[in-house]
């Protein structure tokens, strides 16, 4: 996509960035394509593109780049996610003598690798939490631990988004928390090598947006808090960040700066930080090499389209001509306060369960400060194979207040039924006063915000008289659910487990103790085999639906009799998982 002949864009993406991206190549008179599976055949993006092509996945790369050189495309912009960070694909494409929406492969590369990552971020000066220097297994994790001291983190070395991330608080947690990340960043990014990280217990996060362009220049475009966040997926985001010191925001900006130009960086990217609740001092978390899901709240404060920005940067403009009249004394103006909502197919009351079905009504809040972003109208499907995000709910204010007050008064007036969101929760996470005077920390919305039984919307949708409660326990906290009771349908090798009608009480396994699935998921892990005996609480097989990990867990002391699924099958909810028959005690 050469400066002087623009070409047509592939969107190698889905749900509501992709849509973003379709604008904004209409903005720029660029035609879009848009891939998609199945799954997603007939989804908003393929309505809204000029073009459309089928892939196996999203993440087949010589399916995507297949699909740009086949309909004459001549850049690809990945979007957030998927193989947005992925250094092989950007690779690929410019390979394929394509323009790749993003910096440099090698950028990608070195930022993508989080322990690389920290030592550049050292090398430039930037302040770096202690951990490990490289990647970590089970043998010497155990000796880097007792180092870096507890509570640490254990975090994937590639990939990013929250994904892949354990909480450790001792030496006996370790283990687990080594085997659950290392499997989640397989599953989200291919790689499941993970490291070590001292953990901040009362954090702030807030993060730098950085322009770059072809010719050497950087810019920065303020900064961000991310702070609201459960199991560090982010929840509101806000821009400025708010209530802090001038000193620590001019160190986070030429930190930022520092570190896009020794890495050689294009195009538009985050430097995250941590800022410590008790010292008050800040230290590098990661680089990502994209678009954030949060920068509409820094389009909204400063005018910048900055998907818009990244596609005229690809096509070689200098950032002067890029921000135009956004600069002011050499420095991006900064106006007003804008706040977001990330809007999921989750219900808070139910420890935040993903929840696909379909859109069944869907009227978006309007007025002149207020911006929605979702990836479905009504009548859409929610599928359960992808993550749970549709799109988010902004507003703009002269100051924080009134952004918040903007923002809370939007979420009344979006309504959307037929799958629970997160609207609600976070409209009253608005009205909080901790969060209104800044007392929050990452920390809060699992310790301190816990959904208000009183304030739980009506349901839109009842639930039939054959469903029963389970509550279990999850690699992200606590779900109270509700399964069928009689036989579900299950495709692989639950689809041959016979599933006579089951009755009983709200453990999530039947009166005999066979555990079921407590809804659609992909089976990630069978934990037991045939003639196993394990105690109460013990993990018999991990399911994996929406991007969170459901471990399914012996009710009382069984013996298993017959494992009914295997990785990689696709259960539905109600199908047997494995056959069990209550421990007998030895005379």
């Amino acid at each position: 996509m050469e400066r002087a002949r623009p070409g047509p864009v592939l969107v190698a993406n889905r749900g509501e960035v992709a849509v973003r991206i379709v604008r904004a190549c209409r903005e720029l008179g660029l035609r879009s394509i848009v891939v998609h599976t199945d799954v997603d055949a007939g989804a908003l993006p393929t309505r809204v593109a000029d073009t459309t092509v089928c892939v196996p996945s999203y993440l087949d790369v010589d399916a995507v780049v297949g699909a740009a050189l086949a309909h004459g495309a001549r850049a690809v912009h990945p979007g957030y996610g998927l193989l947005a960070e992925d250094a092989g694909f950007a690779r690929a494409v410019t390979d394929a003598g394509l323009v790749f929406v993003g910096p440099p492969a090698e950028v990608v590369a070195a930022m993508g690798d989080k322990v690389r990552a920290r030592a550049l971020a050292r090398e430039s000066a930037v302040p770096v939490l202690d951990g490990t220097e490289e990647a970590v297994d089970a043998a010497p994790a155990g000796d880097a631990a007792a180092r870096i001291g507890f509570p640490l983190l254990v975090k994937a070395a590639h990939g990013g988004g929250g994904r892949g991330m354990r909480v450790v608080a001792s030496a006996d947690e370790l283990p687990g928390a080594l085997a659950a990340a290392g499997r989640e960043a397989a599953a989200a990014f291919g790689r499941g090598e993970v490291f070590l990280e001292r953990h901040i217990a009362r954090a702030r996060h807030v993060e730098v947006q950085i322009l770059a362009d072809h010719h050497g220049a950087v810019a920065v475009l303020g900064d961000r808090d991310c702070t609201v966040q459960r199991r560090h997926q982010k929840l509101l985001e806000e821009a400025p960040a708010p209530d802090l010191p001038d000193a620590v925001r001019t160190e986070l900006h030429e930190a930022s700066r520092r570190l896009a130009t020794a890495v050689g960086y294009r195009g538009a990217g985050t430097v995250e930080f941590l800022l410590d609740r008790d010292t008050g001092g800040p230290a590098f978390l990661e680089m990502n090499t994209r678009l954030q899901v949060e920068h509409g709240v820094t389009e909204m404060v400063t005018g910048v389209d900055l998907v818009v920005a990244q596609l005229r940067i690809a096509a070689g403009e200098p950032l002067g001509e890029v921000l135009g009249g956004s600069i002011l004394d050499g420095r991006v103006v900064v106006r007003g306060h804008a706040v977001q909502a990330r809007i999921a197919a989750e219900d808070p009351w139910e420890g935040f369960r993903p929840a696909p079905g379909q859109v069944t009504a869907l009227t978006l809040p309007s007025g002149p400060w207020v911006r929605c972003d979702l990836g479905v109208e009504a009548g859409d499907a929610v599928p359960g194979a992808y993550d749970s995000l549709l799109g988010k709910v902004h507003a703009w204010g002269p100051d924080r207040a009134t952004a918040c007050a903007r923002l809370s008064a939007a979420l009344d007036d979006l309504v959307l039924t037929g799958v629970p969101t997160t609207a609600p929760y976070l409209r009253a996470v608005l009205d909080r006063p901790d969060h209104a005077a800044m007392e929050h920390d990452t920390g809060s919305v699992e310790r301190d915000w816990a959904p208000d039984a009183t304030a739980r919307p009506t349901p839109t949708r009842r639930e039939p008289a054959t469903t029963r409660a389970v509550h279990l326990a999850t690699d992200r906290g606590p779900l109270a659910l509700r399964v069928p009771r009689h036989r579900a349908g299950a495709t692989g090798a639950a689809a041959e487990a016979p599933r006579p009608e089951r009755r009983g009480p709200a453990t999530g396994s039947t009166p005999t103790g066979d555990p079921v699935a407590p809804m659609d998921a992909t089976v990630v892990e069978v934990v037991v085999a045939p003639g196993d005996d394990v105690d109460a609480g013990a993990v018999l097989v991990v399911l994996e639906a929406m991007k969170m990990e459901l471990p399914v867990r012996a009710s009382r002391a069984t013996r298993v009799d017959a494992v009914h699924v295997a990785p990689g099958d696709r259960v539905t909810a109600g199908s047997a998982l494995v056959a069990v028959t209550a421990a007998v005690p030895e005379p």
